[in-house]
């Protein structure tokens, strides 16, 4: 049986039809529709996967991203936002708050199972590396995915983590954006450049002062200055 599935969509057609695309590949799914329904249902479930509209009755995909992040058991489950909101400001704010992927309506229902598909394979890329990195006073630990500051816990997304740990296991060494995106989503995730773009963005800001660390590498993409 493959990893369980939450949809949290208000457009029941749409549901139904992303429904069978992913049960027909063997995963379990669940439907919800109204937001405060469907956190309660995240929290019941320990899905491993969400996909998720942002405008909701209830509670708004926003505001659950927020609750999932601030969850200590919910905290890494990928949530990708399926949602008729377009602009570049939505996209931002949805990646910011939490979510993993990002695609708009009308949605291709292949491409969007291969995105899911690409996070659900995502693999301990870290194997053989130590269960802690130090740098500067930045310490994360991925055995209890922990991130502080100066000692002060930040909350990162697993997107967000991921990408940081990348960098900071290879201090000085720069990474492309493609290459960064298939260590925190998978080979082939097809991320756009924008997209790793806000995600770096964000990382930046709750990484405080220390988001300086956090270095553009002119026509290749980001990597993290030694010290």
């Amino acid at each position: 049986m493959q990893p369980g599935i939450l949809i949290i969509e208000e457009d029941h057609q749409l549901a139904e039809e992303l429904s069978a695309a992913f049960r027909s590949l063997g995963h379990t799914v669940h439907l919800e529709s109204d937001g405060n329904r469907a956190l309660q249902a995240a929290r019941n479930l320990e899905p491993s996967l969400i996909l998720m509209e942002i405008e909701l009755q209830g509670l708004d995909g926003l505001q659950i991203c927020r609750e999932l992040r601030a969850d200590q058991r919910l905290a890494t489950v990928p949530v990708v936002i399926v949602t008729s909101r377009c602009s570049e400001m939505d996209q931002i704010a949805g990646l910011s708050q939490g979510a993993d992927d990002y695609m708009t309506k009308p949605v291709s229902i292949p491409l969007l199972i291969h995105r899911v598909n690409a996070i659900l394979r995502r693999t301990d890329l870290t194997a053989g590396m130590p269960e802690r990195l130090i740098h500067s006073s930045i310490e994360m630990n991925r055995r209890y995915h922990t991130i502080t500051v100066e000692r002060a816990p930040v909350e990162l997304t697993p997107t967000e983590f991921l990408l940081l740990w990348t960098m900071m296991a290879r201090p000085g060494r720069p990474f492309g954006r493609n290459e960064l995106m298939e260590y925190a989503r998978g080979q082939n995730s097809m991320a756009l450049e924008r997209t790793v773009d806000v995600h770096i963005r964000s990382l930046r800001q709750k990484l405080g002062s220390y988001g300086k660390l956090v270095e553009t590498v002119r026509g290749i993409g980001y990597r993290i200055a030694q010290s």
